[in-house]
């Protein structure tokens, strides 16, 4: 008897959850949307005209009757994108209205409303627990009609996001395979989004392992984009340290109990600047007690302390409680952006910055444009590489190069100079790229380049230096000799 009862319940609840399968799968086929994209890089190795065309293929799906979410990666650099609703052949054509590449999220709006007749908005849900079960809905590689992959959450906890290659926020891994295709597409949850699929492993470094953006991300991208712009995330720019070890808790005087991280570093541009100081030991966040491994709890969870200040916005505050002189005080920031961050992530949509003068291009490096033209000058990678640590970004707020040379007999022997990093020029410190075109426009017989580590200027004769100009853009089909922003 107990064991036909066993059975007979057993029987019931495969069958409900079979029902409420069907029931999930029906409701995100009604919102889910499978992307193509047509894109266009700008061109960092000759930054005046664009690379050529590439395009792929992506998921989404509707937040509400008049907007789509997805992957920023999805749309990053597109031109042209078109939606097409599962079970349907029809496409429409669509715009990206926001996109956040910090975060790797975009919204998407389309013009013609019939494209939402007859869909589903899918409501979000909250940060999943550990070995519970998500589906993965989206239209990876191998076919063209929606795919459903089923899994288990394993982590939750601080990544890199690798759209950007700079920016951390937090993440929550499955061991589901999330694979090209997948990306921008929903993971469900008892009917709701609780994850956005956004990146994985290639299958030699690990198998069936994919990771989500989770709704904390989500939401507040969507809160911040509610005036219409997205302003990105605010930055407290401090690094610190595990404080562990019992005899370096000794020697700072704190007590023996897991609380507290060391200050390393604060970046002067950054919202903590001023407030907290390096040597500082950092106690509590918001009231929120920091272990010494750098953790706080929020919703059960032990997790990084910066997801505090992750989920507040320009102009907000935080309180700190922490131990300095063998005190303990409080202080309250404001939080901001940090500007000479974002010279470490990947960029996307804009040209980018340049000016050709004499046959000379001259750019200001990022990650982008290192990678670009493969730079390995040691000056600049010295400059780059300490942009942070030695408060480069005073000194140069943009790192102008000079990244190539259009041959021509003005700029003989200039080649062996490619990839430098530009000190001077007429007199003028170049902190700006702006500051090159102010340089040559100075009224002068003989036109002087100073690179660092070079004590021998580059010289050009300032006579019919317009005619120059003018034959070697025609030379080389340039249309337009510089771009400053």
């Amino acid at each position: 008897m107990k064991i036909r009862l066993i059975l007979s319940m057993l029987c019931i609840f495969t069958g409900f959850m079979e029902d409420s399968g069907i029931v999930e799968a029906e409701n995100v086929r009604k919102s889910i949307v499978r992307i193509s994209v047509s894109t266009q890089s700008p061109n960092y190795r000759e930054p005046w005209k664009r690379s050529g065309m590439g395009g792929g293929i992506g998921t989404g799906f509707i937040i509400d009757k008049k907007r789509v979410m997805t992957n920023a990666h999805v749309v990053s650099n597109a031109r042209f994108i078109q939606l097409q609703r599962e079970g349907s052949s029809r496409r429409f054509v669509a715009k990206v209205k926001f996109i956040a590449h910090d975060c790797d999220l975009a919204i998407l709006e389309l013009e013609d409303n019939e494209f939402f007749k007859g869909s589903k908005t899918l409501d979000f849900g909250d940060i999943p627990k550990l070995n519970s079960s998500v589906a993965a809905y989206g239209y990876p590689i191998g076919g063209s009609r929606m795919s459903i992959t089923r899994g288990i959450v394993s982590r939750i906890e601080f990544r890199q996001y690798s759209h950007s290659s700079m920016d951390s926020h937090l993440t929550i891994q499955v061991d589901a395979a999330i694979n090209p295709g997948n990306s921008g597409g929903p993971i469900i949850q008892n009917q709701k989004v609780i994850g956005v699929a956004f990146q994985g492993y290639r299958g030699s470094v690990a198998q069936n392992t994919g990771y989500m953006i989770p709704t904390p991300v989500i939401k507040r991208m969507l809160q911040d984009i509610k005036d219409s712009k997205y302003d990105g995330y605010v930055e407290l720019a401090v690094d610190h340290d595990n404080l562990e070890n019992p005899v370096m808790r000794e020697y700072l005087g704190l007590k023996d109990d897991n609380i507290g991280v060391y200050v390393n570093r604060v970046v002067e541009a950054g919202s903590a600047f001023g407030k907290i100081k390096e040597g500082d030991v950092l106690l509590k966040i918001d009231g929120k007690t920091i272990s010494s491994d750098g953790k706080i709890k929020i919703d059960g969870e032990l997790i990084q302390l910066e997801e505090i200040v992750e989920r507040k916005f320009h102009g907000d505050k935080v309180k700190f409680e922490l131990f300095r002189e063998k005190k303990t005080q409080t202080v309250e920031i404001t939080l901001k952006g940090c500007a000479p961050y974002r010279i470490f992530a990947n960029q996307y949509e804009e040209d980018p910055p340049y000016l050709v003068f004499a046959g000379m291009v001259f750019q200001v490096a990022n990650r982008n444009m290192i990678g670009a033209h493969g730079i390995k000058n040691e000056q600049v990678m010295h400059v780059y590489n300490f942009y942070l640590k030695d408060k480069y970004y005073i000194k140069h707020p943009e790192i102008v190069v000079l990244s190539s040379i259009l041959p021509d007999p003005v700029n003989t022997e200039f080649a062996k100079y490619v990839h430098s990093l530009i000190s001077e020029i007429n007199g003028v410190k170049i902190k700006y790229l702006k500051d090159v075109e102010t340089a040559f426009a100075k009224k002068t017989d003989f036109h002087s380049i100073m690179l660092e580590g070079n004590l021998r200027p580059l010289i050009i004769k300032s006579a019919d230096i317009d005619v120059v100009n003018k034959r070697i853009l025609t030379r080389y089909g340039i249309t337009k000799d510089r771009l400053i922003k």
